[in-house]
Formats: C-alpha cells, structure tokens, sequence
C-alpha cells in the first residue's frame, strides 16, 4: 500500500521537556537541555518520517511556548489543523538521564495543563477522521482525568462507527493514577481497540492481568510467559493483534530489546523478533517509536512478522537519539534489519 495515501490520527499531550545535560543529577544543573515530546506526538513524528500522513490532536495554550510545540511538529511534517489553542499552560516534564546503575528519572509538572481541560463535544470527530484508515491513543491521555476521559471515550466510539483501526499503547504511569484508577478506566475502553500494544507492567496495572514472568531485572526472560500473556489479552479482549515489548534490563545503559506479537492467523503462535543489544543513549520515546514502526509497518508490510520486526529495529534506533522522537527514515531501519545490529561506519 502506498504511505502517501495513509493518514492516521494520534490524539494526547505534547509537553515542553527539561533534561539535565549529560548525565548530570537535577542538583547538579544550572542548564536544561529544551525539547517537546508524548506518547502520541512520538508516533506521529515517527509517521510523517516514514512517509504516512499523521495528524496530531490536541490542546495547547495560545502562547510563545505552545506555539514552540506546534512549530516543531510541523518541522517533522505532522499536521497540526486539529490541535486547539485554548487553556493557561504547557505540561511540562524533567529528565535527569541516568546511567549505569543510576535509573533515570522523570519529574511532572502538568497539573492544570491545557489539554486536562478539555471539554466532551470540543472536537469535531466526525471531521477529524474523514478520510483517515487509523487512530492511536495511550493510557497516558485517561490518565489526564475526568473530562480527558469523556473526550476520549468519544473519539473511539466515532472511530468505531467510521471504520478505522484503532490501536492503544497501555503506558500505565504510576506518578498519574493509581492502578485500581486505571484498570476502572482502561478495561471498559478495551471494547474499541483493535491493536494492543503493552508490557508487562503495563498489562498489571493498566488491566489487571498478571502471568508468570521472569524479572526484568534479572536480564532472563521468560519467552514462554510473554507469549501466554499476548494470548490472554487477545482472548479476553478479543483483539485483532497484540503486541509486547520485551525488555531486558543488563543496566541503565544497556538493555536487551525486543518483541512478541500475536494476531490468531498470520502468527497464530507468538512471534518473537530479533533481539538487539542496545546501549543506551536515550530511552524515553523507545515505547512510542515501537508503536509509530509498528503502525506503518501494519500498513505497509506483506505479513505482521515483517511488521514487528520493523518496529522493534526502528525502536532500537530511536533509543540511540537524544529527545522523545524518533529520527530514522525507512531506509535506516531497513538496513539495521538486514546487518543485524552490526553499527558500521556508512561511507
């Protein structure tokens, strides 16, 4: 299928992000390194660099800095028509990068922000999904509270209604809501969606579905596990496809990469793809650039092992990159599929 003909909608925040320099502590700096990035304007970048036709939907303030955000996103080519300037602030997010044995960290500030205002019947659904074959949310928009919720529950039943598949990445934030909060929310709006995208964490929290897994941690996965679970979320949701990344933990500097998918035909076992060992640069986004591979590649590819297989190794470029988004071409992901992670020089 030809990508110029797809367009696909992302709707959730974007936030202004401070990160310290380097791998300096927060105590330490004087200076924060500025950039935007969230979960849905993540994958949208992702689109437009593969081609796709993405539009963002959104809330941003009418000022200098909100103003910054949509600037940058029509940088990267992603359609801004329907991003709202209306509220009083941008959410804001701090990074200090850990490293080693060091975790990161991440500190909120989005309290208030312009889009936890938003109001049910505010956007024109109907409007903005003529036309477009796909629409992607995370649990990280119902986490925003009530009114996000009702606005968000609207956009999937006109999704519904119109047509389009609709995917949904779990990213289950603890410093949001609680997980009794979540599985309330996310559980009932598992009804419309199509592609389920999540982990292990994920899965527990946001939905309340626990296997037997190996610890992260521990650097030695439990395959089997993480297959059982891709098979529990499809039957008991009855998805068309899941997804699940799996992550292994060596360090805050290097991790073990990759993924199951599960669609009852194509790949009626799970499938794993490629494992790639990464050193980390930066991680934040590695979720989001994971899911804008694996939209396009559903899209595009012949098959979803092709699909998975895409997204990890764009996911597993994206993690080498500074900031929230990822930027590769198809053809940068093409060739790290076929050296298999060698990283020579290109000359």
């Amino acid at each position: 299928m030809n990508a110029n003909n797809l367009k696909v909608v992302t709707f959730g925040e974007i936030m202004l992000r401070l990160s310290t320099q380097g791998f300096t502590r927060f105590v330490q700096s004087n200076n924060f390194n500025v950039t935007y990035g969230g979960g849905e304007a993540n994958v949208a970048v992702s689109l437009a660099n593969y081609g796709l036709e993405p539009y963002f939907v959104s809330k941003l303030p009418r000022n200098e800095i909100g103003q910054a955000a949509v600037n940058l996103l029509r940088g990267y080519g992603v359609n801004t028509d329907f991003i709202k300037r209306e509220g009083d602030r941008i959410g804001i997010y701090f990074l200090e990068s850990g490293s080693s044995q060091r975790s990161s960290k991440v500190i909120y500030d989005r309290a208030n922000s312009a889009i936890s205002k938003m109001k049910k019947g505010e956007f024109d659904w109907q409007n903005i999904f003529k036309d477009k074959q796909w629409f992607h949310w995370t649990g990280i928009t119902p986490a925003l509270g009530k009114n996000a919720q009702e606005v968000l529950l609207q956009s999937l039943i006109t999704a519904k209604e119109i047509g389009l598949t609709v995917s949904c990445d779990l990213n289950f934030r603890n410093k949001m809501w609680t997980s009794k909060e979540a599985q309330s929310v996310m559980n009932p709006l598992m009804e419309y969606v199509d592609v389920c995208i999540s982990n292990e964490e994920d899965a527990e929290k946001s939905l309340g579905i626990n296997v037997e897994l190996s610890d992260i941690e521990s650097a030695n996965l439990n395959e089997e596990g993480y297959s059982n679970l891709a098979k529990i979320l499809r039957e008991k949701y009855s998805f068309n496809t899941v997804a699940i990344t799996l992550r292994e933990s060596y360090s805050a500097s290097r991790n073990g990469w990759s993924a199951i998918i599960h669609d009852g035909s194509e790949c009626s076992d799970p499938y794993r793809s490629q494992v790639y060992d990464i050193q980390i640069v930066d991680r934040v986004g590695g979720g989001d650039s994971f899911a804008g591979g694996l939209i396009y590649a559903m899209l595009t590819k012949k098959n979803n092992k092709d699909a998975v297989e895409f997204a990890v190794a764009a996911s597993c470029l994206k993690q080498t990159i500074p900031g929230d988004f990822n930027l590769v071409s198809i053809d940068e992901v093409e060739k790290l599929l076929k050296s298999g992670g060698s990283g020579r020089v290109e000359r």
